[in-house]
C-alpha cells in the first residue's frame, strides 16, 4: 500500500451547543506499522448519527467518554487492506468504529464482516441492513409491540429510523402518522412510503394536528426527538400505549436542556408505559432481524433515502445537518472509493 498519511479529523473542544468547526481537528498522522493480530481498514462511507453530539461531549454515555485529542468516533463501512489477524483478510468488507478518519488500524475487535447481497446496494449497509435497520426493527417490535389496528405515531419520521419504523409499522397493519419538518418530508411519506398520514410540526398546532390526525388517539409513539414534541404525543396517548424512547434530538444541542411535560398526568391515568432503549443492547440478536429486513427490502416493502456527502474534509459541518433537519434520510459521508 503506496499511503502513509492518515488524514483524520480528532476531538479539539467539547461543544456547548451546535458543534462548530473549532470543536474538531483536522490531522495527517503517520500510519502505524502493524503488528500482529492487527488489521488495517480504509473506510468508504461514514455513518453521521445523532450520537456523534453525545460521543463528543466530553461525557460518558454507553460508550466511554472522548477526550481531547482522540480521533473522533463513528460507525463506518470499510474494506481489508492488510492483515496480521486471523479472522480477516485483504479485501474483507468490514463494518465497525472505525472513526473519523481515512485508514482504521487496529486489532479489529467489534469489526464485523458483511457479505453483498445481490441487487443490494452497499450503502443499505448504512440503513436498512446496518444499525439504522436494527435500531426501527427492535424498537418497535420488541419495545412497542404493535398490533393490528393501533395507531403509531413517528417523530422525525423522514429520518433514518422514522421511516423505517413507519414502514415497520404498516406491515404489521397499522395506521401510521409521521412527523417532519417540511411538506417535502411529508410528501414523501404520504406518497412513498405508505403513511397514512403526515404532520409538518413546523407549520401547525401540533397539539390540534395531533388530535385531528390521530382520530383514534396513539397507541405506540416512537420518539426519537423528546421536548415538546414528546409532550404533545404524550397528550393523546391510549390507555395501555406505550412510548419508545429511541432519541432527544431535540436536547442534544442545548446547554440548558428543557423537560416540559406538562402532559405526564396523562400518562399516568391511561397506565402508558415509556421505554428507552440503545441499539448495541441487540446486536447479540441481529440475526433475527437482518433476514427479516432483507425479505422485506427485497421485495420492495421497505423504502430508504441514503444522503451521501463527499469527501472526510466535510464531515464536521455535515453533521449538523442532523440538527437543522436539511438532511434527507441517512447522512453518510464516502472517505474514499466503493469497491
Amino acid at each position: 500500500m503506496a499511503e502513509t498519511i492518515n488524514p483524520q479529523w480528532r476531538v479539539a473542544a467539547f461543544p456547548r451547543a451546535g458543534p462548530q468547526a473549532s470543536d474538531f481537528r483536522w490531522v495527517e498522522a503517520s500510519l502505524p506499522t502493524l503488528r500482529d493480530g492487527d488489521v488495517r481498514v480504509r473506510n468508504i462511507y461514514l455513518s453521521l448519527d445523532p450520537t456523534n453530539r453525545l460521543w463528543i461531549s466530553g461525557q460518558e454515555t454507553y460508550l466511554p467518554a472522548q477526550r481531547i485529542g482522540d480521533v473522533v468516533r463513528g460507525g463506518a463501512i470499510g474494506i481489508v487492506e492488510e492483515s496480521r489477524n486471523a479472522h480477516l483478510k485483504a479485501g474483507d468488507l468490514v463494518s465497525g468504529l472505525l472513526g473519523w478518519q481515512l485508514y482504521y488500524t487496529g486489532a479489529g475487535r467489534g469489526l464485523a464482516p458483511l457479505s453483498l447481497i445481490e441487487d443490494v446496494p452497499l450503502l443499505a449497509h448504512h440503513g436498512v441492513l446496518g444499525a439504522v435497520g436494527l435500531t426501527a426493527y427492535f424498537g418497535l417490535l420488541d419495545i412497542g409491540r404493535p398490533e393490528l389496528g393501533e395507531t403509531v405515531l413517528v417523530s422525525a419520521a423522514a429520518g433514518a429510523v422514522g421511516s423505517l419504523v413507519g414502514q415497520i409499522a404498516k406491515i404489521k397493519g397499522c395506521e401510521v402518522v409521521g412527523l417532519a419538518g417540511s411538506e417535502d418530508k411529508c410528501r414523501w411519506l404520504t406518497e412513498e412510503l405508505g403513511f397514512d398520514r403526515a404532520i409538518n410540526y413546523r407549520t401547525v398546532d401540533l397539539n390540534r394536528a395531533l388530535r385531528e390526525s390521530c382520530r383514534k388517539g396513539v397507541d405506540v409513539y416512537f420518539d426519537n426527538v423528546g421536548g415538546e414534541i414528546l409532550n404533545a404525543a404524550l397528550g393523546c396517548i391510549n390507555r395501555k400505549g406505550r412510548v419508545v424512547t429511541c432519541g432527544l434530538i431535540s436536547q442534544y444541542n442545548a446547554e440548558e436542556p428543557a423537560h416540559n411535560l406538562s402532559n405526564l398526568s396523562r400518562f399516568l391515568i391511561q397506565r402508558a408505559r415509556m421505554e428507552a432503549f440503545i441499539v448495541v443492547d441487540y446486536l447479540p440478536r441481529a440475526a433475527e432481524a437482518l433476514p427479516q429486513l432483507t425479505e422485506w427490502l427485497r421485495a420492495g416493502r421497505l423504502r430508504y433515502r441514503v444522503d451521501v456527502v463527499q469527501g472526510l474534509d466535510r464531515a464536521p459541518e455535515t453533521l449538523n445537518r442532523l440538527f437543522d433537519g436539511s438532511n434527507q434520510g441517512k447522512l453518510v459521508v464516502q472517505v474514499s472509493p466503493a469497491p
